[in-house]
């Protein structure tokens, strides 16, 4: 198998050897796969710059000595204190749970995670005055926020919040050349790794915290409630930090991962949805009267939507085959048709009802969703019909990023006072 794909590398070399850009999205795919494979067609390309070029940079391996290794792990080890730090703080100063998880929870990761990328990119001191800035302006912001319990519109500006927050620890991430595609990208298939690899982590954590509260159980010491509280909600944040750090230290053996699950699990979604639609016809349920379904429906769009985005983020431009291509394509047509009919349910409710906080925000979250999706089906459907490479696919993604980093903006600092506070 090994092989097969070595060999399959060896052509997609030959054919772009022309397209750095190609080549170098390769190199990023599978570092190792592309060095075996390279080092394979040298001897019949050796002549040509392009592959000189390769050649000495495939051959110099830069080592990081033990101290670089330490540094970064003592780095990493300090930013995930600090971060569990942030997220005791009710407990330390008495401060009402509910209301500081609800409006700071985004402040309890994302700035520890901009830490680490600020410091591993060695961002220049003004983007790390300006990040930091920004962040800590928007903690006053929400923080400033009076305490309505059941506003819909504070509870959508700390939503949005976040996606605020993630764009601006994109930022760092992306050293600050945000009119890079590429990168964005990139970003994305981060996302991608670090879902999966937090996820183990908490699950070897839920592990060893229930063998750990059982075996003190059999001594007769229930510390069930002081191991959440002062352990678990310590260490939480923690788990993604550290899944970042294995990231950025095991590139190769992480970056595997997301796209094998993606690529196993978009046919199987591609199946259950168009089943699922189906059978909606025949249930009686439908979004149009039913809120909750609605929601549901919602939740459903924008999980698919992540698994477009993530596996084409995830692949490179080269590496995927025309079945693959079909499944994506027809995944994100059917993806179309679930944003319409929820958009329909939106537009319905709100001739119906009127406006309100949550159908203002959704009805632009659709929207806005809906435009991307066509432009990604469109490109979609012309890499079937192979007119034009699927890095175009992954282009119209990020080229569409600040889009909905403009809207989550909108809503963050416009949608409490456009409804007073509803």
């Amino acid at each position: 198998m090994q092989t097969l794909k070595t060999e399959k590398m060896r052509n997609e070399i030959l054919n772009h050897l022309d397209d750095a850009e190609v080549l170098e999205q390769m190199y990023h795919t599978d570092k190792a796969l592309f060095s075996d494979a390279f080092q394979g067609v040298y001897p019949i390309i050796r002549t040509q710059p392009i592959a000189r070029f390769w050649y000495e940079r495939l051959r110099y391996k830069q080592q990081s000595g033990w101290r670089d290794t330490a540094r970064l792990w003592f780095t990493t080890l300090i930013i995930a204190v600090i971060a569990g730090c942030i997220a005791k703080l009710p407990a330390l100063f008495s401060l009402d749970e509910e209301l500081f998880y609800s409006k700071n929870t985004g402040f309890v990761l994302f700035p520890a995670l901009a830490a680490y990328f600020s410091w591993k990119h060695r961002l220049s001191i003004g983007n790390v005055l300006l990040l930091a800035l920004t962040m800590l302006l928007l903690a006053v912001f929400i923080n400033s926020l009076p305490d309505h319990r059941n506003s819909d519109s504070i509870a959508l500006s700390c939503m949005h919040l976040m996606a605020v927050l993630w764009s601006l620890t994109g930022f760092a991430f992306i050293k600050g050349d945000y009119k890079d595609h590429g990168k964005r990208l990139d970003y994305l298939k981060y996302n991608g790794d670090l879902i999966v690899i937090t996820a183990l982590i908490l699950m070897g954590g839920a592990i060893l915290s229930g063998m750990t509260i059982g075996l003190f159980e059999l001594i007769g010491l229930k510390i069930a409630e002081f191991y959440f509280q002062n352990i678990v909600i310590f260490l939480l944040p923690a788990a993604p930090i550290l899944g970042t750090y294995l990231i950025d230290t095991n590139p190769d053996l992480v970056g595997r991962v997301s796209p094998v699950i993606a690529r196993i699990f978009s046919p199987l979604v591609l199946i259950m949805l168009s089943v699922y639609l189906v059978v909606m016809v025949y249930s009686g349920k439908d979004p149009y009267s039913d809120r909750e379904f609605l929601v549901i429906f919602n939740v459903l769009l924008g999980a698919v939507m992540a698994i477009i985005f993530f596996s084409i983020s995830g692949s490179s431009q080269t590496t995927k085959g025309q079945a693959e291509i079909w499944v994506l394509f027809l995944l994100s047509l059917v993806t179309v048709t679930i944003n319409i009919i929820a958009l329909s349910a939106i537009v319905f409710r709100i001739s119906e009802w009127g406006l309100t906080p949550n159908r203002t925000a959704v009805l632009g979250g659709n929207l806005l969703a809906l435009i991307n999706l066509v432009f990604v089906t469109i490109r979609l459907y012309q890499s079937t019909q192979q007119k034009e490479k699927i890095v175009l696919v992954g282009k119209a993604i990020a080229a569409y990023l600040p889009v909905y980093w403009l809207w989550a903006i909108i809503v963050t600092f416009t949608f409490p006072f456009l409804f007073s506070y509803q």
